[in-house]
């Protein structure tokens, strides 16, 4: 007579965690897939933005293609996959920093491009130091702090890629209707998929939303893949490709600030991505597992000259989308981008309409604000000083994402906290909380617990 009792077997795959599950190779590709059709813009735009800036070479430009998305395959599989206590082990997707692009460009138009892959290796250096440091002041960041930073993080990323389809204002090309509708038939299409879709098809949403926008795109002539296939059949990184790097320091200030912004960002990051797939986040030892591996790949990729490498929230929203939280998921999806960093497909994808990845981008960021929220729904803002901290950060981290150059006239150093929207909502956050919660006598009084100190109002996977 059969028994119902599970095997030993059974129960051992019971016990394997959603993050450690390895799906069907099948799946496992397709949801890769996804993830880079969602990210892809990064790399290509970076890559774009500094060749016609410094006017480099097509040759050179395509080298640096490369690099930036081999390195960014690489990151991903160490974060994903992790050796001792580098690499987090958790479903990130590393790219190249938007901040640190522009502070690439910079630095390389100030002094030269040396001097540019020089200072991304002294920033890559510090993270490595500084992260000792770091990590002794992560027990002031309770989710009281991290619940607004992913709040601001979410916006700031629907205004960076809401751009790829409005244009900027005061541009020949703003509000061109036939890019709002491109982006407008992406997010409807995607939405169609979550509503009709069903199990594995409906995890795929964003993927399918993406692909039918550029899909709609080549019907009305506005994409054509063919001419991007021209070009050398193998691409590969090449090694000190603006000569042999230049260790300045003062050079390097403006990224070594911005760096400290970075890290208090990956905080953010590890944590919300912690809460999506249902796996306990120990910040001092979480974090500095990420730090160490955007440090790593940036000292590396530095050397193949590329811009600072991070690790991204943009996938994040993917992960909560889809419902799908194997680290074997973006650990696969490194693996694709190496590939693409050898291959023609890294053009290829720069056949995707921005306004197609800008409406895709703009359903998955506005997810990492929702759950920014609810984060922030934990927090008992009944106590006068949680709500004064959540209400002023969020204000003074808001104004630079909605007034973009409010502090042009302040220093270049100060300029780079102030005017990241992520680095003053942390630092008005990490005060006012220290102000409210931990000062003396003018700690908050009452029945009610604080949010930090109540198992109530902590996720039930944060721990400080």
């Amino acid at each position: 007579m059969e028994t119902n009792h599970p095997s030993q077997g059974d129960a051992l795959v019971e016990e394997i965690h959603p993050v450690d599950q390895i799906r069907p190779v099948g799946k496992l590709f397709m949801f890769a897939i996804q993830h880079i059709l969602v990210m892809v813009a990064a790399p290509v735009s970076s890559v774009f933005l500094i060749a016609k800036a410094l006017n480099l070479s097509e040759a050179l430009s395509s080298a640096l293609l490369s690099s930036v998305f081999v390195f960014c395959g690489l990151g991903s599989i160490l974060q994903s996959v992790g050796i001792g206590k580098i690499g987090v082990r958790l479903p990130f997707i590393m790219l190249p920093g938007g901040a640190a692009t522009i502070l690439f460009i910079s630095i390389a138009q100030g002094t030269d491009l040396q001097t540019a892959a020089g200072a991304v290796i002294l920033t890559g250096i510090f993270y490595l130091l500084a992260v000792t440091l770091f990590v002794r002041i992560l027990k002031y960041f309770p989710p009281l702090v991290i619940g607004t930073m992913v709040l601001v993080i979410g916006i700031s990323l629907v205004r960076i890629t809401g751009f790829l389809f409005t244009g900027r204002p005061g541009t020949e090309h703003f509000g061109d209707p036939m890019q709002l509708l491109l982006a407008l038939v992406t997010i409807v299409l995607t939405v169609l998929c979550f509503r009709f879709l069903r199990g594995f098809l409906r995890q795929l949403a964003v993927a399918f939303g993406l692909v039918g926008g550029t899909l709609f795109a080549m019907v009305l002539g506005e994409t054509n893949f063919t001419a991007l296939i021209a070009g050398p059949v193998i691409s590969t990184p090449t090694l000190f490709p603006f000569g042999m790097p230049h260790l300045d320091l003062v050079a390097a200030i403006p990224m070594l600030v911005w760096s400290l912004a970075s890290m208090a960002e990956a905080t953010g990051q590890t944590v919300i991505n912690g809460e999506i797939v249902g796996r306990e986040v120990d910040p001092t030892r979480d974090v500095p597992r990420v730090i160490r591996s955007d440090g790593i790949i940036s000292i590396i990729g530095g050397l193949f000259g590329t811009p600072v490498m991070v690790t991204s929230g943009e996938n994040i929203g993917i992960v909560r989308a889809s419902g799908v939280r194997s680290r074997y998921v973006t650990a696969v999806a490194g693996v694709l981008l190496i590939v693409i960093g050898f291959t023609p497909m890294a053009r290829m994808l720069n056949g995707i309409p921005p306004a197609v990845v800008g409406g895709t981008a703009v359903v998955v960021f506005a997810i990492i604000s929702v759950l920014g929220i609810q984060m922030l729904a934990r927090v008992d803002f009944t106590q006068t000083g949680n709500l004064v901290t959540c209400t002023l950060a969020l204000a003074l981290g808001l104004l630079p994402v909605l007034i973009p150059g409010m502090y042009h006239s302040l220093p270049a150093n100060i300029q780079t906290i102030f005017g990241s929207g992520v680095a003053m909502s942390a630092l008005v956050a990490v005060l006012l909380n220290l102000l409210f919660n931990h000062c003396g006598n003018n700690r908050q009084s009452g029945s009610t617990p604080k949010p930090d100190e109540s198992p109530q109002a902590r996720p039930a996977n944060y721990r400080i």
